[in-house]
């Protein structure tokens, strides 16, 4: 392929990708942008795949997370972010020109697709992990919450639907190949395997039935204030906010008996464990609806400059119960690594005052159920941490009987980021078989059954209470019994075809001598010198394209293109922003609350 159609290829397909995800949640989009991808490198050297992947990355992380623009107001960290997303992407296509030369995937196609999905998978395993813990947004897995794969979730997890997802998408591109070669035959079933790998699965049952009860539950969402005021009181009217909305909720279950009541993260920034007038707010809320409260509040130890961001129980009457801590704050967002450093690049390191510690606790938290007479274990995730699966899993695999997930999207305003959360909430639902509920201070909050399905569900920037009953189950899948063991066969794999394939491409240029220089032949009497035309005729194609397309050309395209994307998906957010800012009422879109 030219290299400027390379280019432009890959960037439609990661521009195609992003609209997988939601909100527009285009899954079969997903397979084709991969398809880009793998058609725009197809023989392309190793530094040249690289540049290819970095536009693919670019086109799809600048429009996936163009939300961190809203929630910190630069383009610098939107941009760092999507760059440093993106070399991941650049690094898979590098080791990709090398694996593609293993010897037990040469001249087979089958075998190239699936070892083109295991190296995805393998380099999206180590960037949803490193640096700093990783960033696991945007793995395709989380794109097909409405596709038939997603009932592959609970035998493998994310690996294994995101390996389906860049499989089929690698035999697509092979059917493409095929056509145009006019090998219909082949093409047919290139794309018949395609279409097995996505449908198929659609086939399996999904157990969302009960299996040790099941609790009535109500989420409150009380929205945040308008801005002006300063952050206390701010964060003293979220909590006021959220306690409304509790006595409403109990209005709203028409004699009903609550067994639970659930707030989001930094629905109580000033902590009712030492503020006595937050823990009269909460306590009145509690005892209005006969319920344990599990409320997000934030945690300031004596003598450190730390912090800690807690869930906790509630009981009128009792005060607080069981505590969970945030296990995996968000860097950069919630701490600042190496913030000296950070400070000579950008003075927006130190809008995070004060930094958030790791809880060490379990990712679980119990609570007294009275309709039940015992306690119930909830699995819980505060914010980003649904998009971490080990995290999930261990608080499931320690007992928990549903998932929670509080979080607080106010700074995100009215980007698709909050429903990108819903479906890893989704996602977690069905691959640990558990009820799931997903609360916000802002929306958008969701109730979830085991298979997925959302029983109810917000609005964003609303005050709304939801209430639904949810099944409780305890049986394992397999994915949650397997633990980190697809993920550590895909590392062994991808790392055995790299291995093999840098190995028979050094064979390869042992054996073959035809790169050297050939002698000069001296010209012989009466030989004429061939006209220019005549020159280029006897030219071959590829020795052709280099003379008129140089490499040093090619690498200026590719900075002109990541510049002009830059640029436009800059102009293009922005737009959209000024037009949402002229057609919303609310002026509020960050709580004060979470930057104390």
């Amino acid at each position: 392929m030219a290299p400027g159609l390379a280019l432009v290829g890959a960037g439609v397909g990661g521009w195609a990708t992003s609209l997988a995800f939601p909100d527009r949640g285009w899954w079969p989009l997903a397979y084709a942008g991969m398809a880009c991808l793998l058609l725009a490198m197809r023989g392309a050297p190793p530094v040249r795949a690289a540049g290819i992947g970095l536009v693919w990355g670019l086109a799809f992380f600048l429009p996936l997370v163009h939300w961190a623009l809203q929630a910190t107001g630069s383009v610098l960290p939107w941009v760092a972010l999507s760059v440093f997303q993106a070399l991941y992407v650049a690094a898979f296509g590098a080791l990709w020109a090398y694996a593609r030369r293993a010897v037990w995937i040469t001249g087979r196609p089958l075998a190239q697709a699936a070892t083109a999905a295991v190296l995805w998978v393998a380099i999206e395993q180590v960037r949803g992990s490193w640096p700093f813990g990783g960033f696991p947004w945007g793995f395709l897995a989380f794109s097909q919450t409405e596709a038939p794969v997603l009932r592959l979730a609970p035998y493998g997890g994310e690996v294994l639907v995101s390996a389906i997802v860049a499989a089929t998408g690698a035999l697509m591109a092979l059917a493409l190949q095929y056509l145009r070669r006019t090998a219909v035959t082949a093409a047919a079933r290139a794309l018949l395997a395609a279409a097995l790998l996505v449908g198929a699965p659609g086939l399996l049952p999904l157990n969302a039935g009960q299996e040790s009860g099941s609790l009535l539950i109500g989420a409150v969402q009380g929205n945040v204030p308008q801005q002006g005021a300063d952050w206390a009181e701010q964060a003293r009217d979220v909590t006021a906010n959220h306690a409304e909305g509790t006595e409403r909720l109990a209005a709203d279950a028409g004699g009903r008996q609550l067994d639970l009541v659930v707030w989001p993260e930094s629905a109580a920034d000033i902590d009712p464990r030492t503020d006595p007038a937050q823990a009269s707010t909460v306590d009145r809320a509690a005892a209005a609806v006969g319920a344990p409260l599990l409320l997000g509040t934030q945690r300031f130890p004596k003598g450190q400059d730390i912090r800690y961001n807690e869930i906790i129980t509630w009981t009128a009457g009792a005060g607080v119960g069981d505590t969970y801590a945030k296990q995996h704050p968000v860097p950069f967002g919630e701490y600042v690594p190496f913030r000296s450093f950070f400070r000579q690049l950008t003075p927006l390191v130190d809008r995070v005052a004060t930094d958030m510690a790791a809880g060490g606790a379990p990712a679980v938290i119990d609570v007294r159920i009275d309709a039940l007479g015992r306690d119930v274990r909830l699995a819980t995730g505060i914010c980003f941490e649904v998009a971490y699966a080990s995290l999930i899993r261990e608080g499931v695999l320690d007992g928990a009987e549903l998932i929670l997930i509080p979080t607080n999207n106010a700074s995100f305003g009215r980007t698709p980021e909050s429903t990108q959360q819903l479906a890893m909430s989704r996602f977690r639902a069905v691959e640990h078989g558990r009820s799931t509920v997903q609360v916000s201070t802002v929306g958008v909050s969701a109730m979830i059954r085991p298979d997925g399905t959302v029983v109810a569900r917000t609005g964003l920037f609303t005050d709304q209470e939801l209430i639904a009953s949810l099944p409780l189950r305890t049986a394992l899948t397999p994915a949650a019994r397997l633990g980190t063991t697809p993920q550590t066969a895909f590392y062994l794999l991808a790392a055995a075809a790299i291995v093999s394939g840098a190995l028979a491409g050094r064979r390869r240029r042992g054996r073959d001598h035809s790169w050297r220089p050939s002698p000069r032949r001296l010209p012989a009497p009466g030989d004429q010198t061939p006209t220019l035309r005549a020159r280029a005729l006897r030219m071959p194609a590829r020795v052709w394209i280099s003379r008129v397309w140089p490499p040093w050309l090619e690498w200026r395209l590719i900075v002109g293109l990541l510049v002009l994307m830059a640029v436009a998906a800059y102009t293009g957010i922005r737009l959209g922003q000024d037009i949402v800012e002229k057609t919303t009422t609310t002026v509020s879109t960050t709580s004060g609350a979470a930057a104390p």
